[in-house]
């Protein structure tokens, strides 16, 4: 089973956040083996790292895993070792192609795309978090949003692609 897990980099943790995450992790997967995906860039990303540490703590039959977006020479000679300690592994998806700049959201897509389950926190409809729970959905993946918002799938209407286009990074005809 891969468990997956997106929000805002702007993320505040409150101990309440970290009892539902561990709540779902001990209910859908228990000890069951498991590869846990983490991203490593904003504070929901910190947040999850540490409550999948705790996790782990007592299911050795799970695996911390960074997905890394980058995987230039000069990336891994400065990270390497910080997240060698850090993870069980470190994956380099296939992003070569990918510009710099669509490198995060294009890896978020691939590890949804991986995924059995995503646990998000969303509480608002625009960004790169909220593009990632969108593709989710659109996956019809196992979803947990342990905000407290109700986030609705928001998809403007099939006539006006401009007004689409205008609020969403598009590259090589891809939507992100």
């Amino acid at each position: 089973m891969i468990i997956v897990f997106c929000g805002h980099s702007t993320y505040v943790s409150k101990p309440e956040d970290e009892k539902k995450i561990l709540d779902i992790l001990e209910k859908r997967v228990g000890d069951e083996p498991c590869e846990i995906f983490l991203g490593e860039y904003g504070f929901f990303d910190s947040f999850a790292y540490d409550c999948s540490k705790k996790f782990k703590e007592n299911h050795p039959n799970s695996k911390l895993i960074f997905v890394t977006p980058y995987s230039s020479l000069e990336h891994r000679k400065k990270y390497g070792e910080y997240n060698k300690n850090r993870f069980d592994m470190i994956i380099y998806p296939e992003l070569d192609n990918v510009p710099l700049r669509f490198a995060i959201s294009k890896r978020n897509k691939w590890m949804v795309e991986q995924a059995d389950i995503v646990i998000a926190y969303i509480t608002h409809t625009y960004g790169g978090a909220y593009a990632t729970y969108r593709h989710a959905k659109k996956k019809n993946k196992e979803i947990y949003n342990i905000s407290s918002c109700s986030i609705e799938l928001f998809l403007p209407p099939q006539n006006n692609l401009k007004y689409f286009l205008e609020r969403n990074l598009v590259h090589n005809n891809e939507i992100f």
